[in-house]
């Protein structure tokens, strides 16, 4: 399929859009071109973006002239973060970077339907809105949020719920991380199937 701005006619609003390095997960340390969406009504109390939530007040850019700036760059990789990418309809966005062979990821809370078509699915649940079960079955990898020790066992609730194949993370939240760092470690020794995720890209003063 060839690409024609002409029928692009989705925009979205972008809060900002950087090329960086995935601090988090299973791509932690590959290139990636961050799209970061605005608008969110899932609420987390610790978000450190709640200035993505409203989407009044931001520009908004179509497919085609995302597309147009991260091909400026040698990614071969897009996240469609937020807020709440799945807000929105992703699917034109989707498509037009996949006909150039560049992946596309998706960072989302699971509330909303998303794309089938999507090259990966970080699914991060949260307790101030339940994910669609749809998300569940969808998801590559389960990044659970722990900002106190009663997030083990709702993570344990989260892990029933997803595909035999998703990867299991558990990352502590920033500001807290010192204090749950040792129970986070400890709990993964004994439960093994998870894994500690850990935001490098913080480490590495990056975006």
């Amino acid at each position: 399929m060839s690409i024609d701005k002409n029928d692009d006619i989705v925009s979205y609003p972008v809060m900002e859009h950087f090329y960086t390095l995935q601090g988090e997960g299973f791509h932690s340390g590959r290139a990636a071109y961050f799209i970061r969406l605005a608008g969110c009504d899932v609420g987390c109390v610790w978000c450190d973006v709640k200035e993505s939530w409203e989407e009044k007040g931001f520009p908004k850019k179509t497919a085609y002239e995302l597309f147009e700036i991260v091909k400026q760059t040698k990614a071969q990789f897009v996240v469609l973060t937020g807020g709440e990418p799945a807000l929105h309809d992703l699917s034109p966005l989707i498509s037009l970077f996949q006909q150039q062979k560049i992946q596309v990821a998706i960072e989302t809370s699971g509330c909303y339907s998303f794309s089938d078509d999507l090259d990966w699915v970080c699914l991060s649940p949260k307790k101030f809105k339940n994910p669609l079960v749809e998300s569940f079955v969808k998801a590559n990898e389960l990044k659970i949020v722990v900002y106190h020790k009663s997030d083990f066992q709702w993570a344990e609730e989260q892990e029933k719920l997803v595909n035999n194949h998703c990867i299991l993370y558990l990352q502590p939240e920033w500001s807290k991380m010192e204090q749950i760092l040792p129970d986070l470690i400890e709990y993964v020794k004994k439960n093994p199937k998870w894994k500690i995720s850990l935001q490098t890209h913080k480490f590495m003063n990056i975006p």
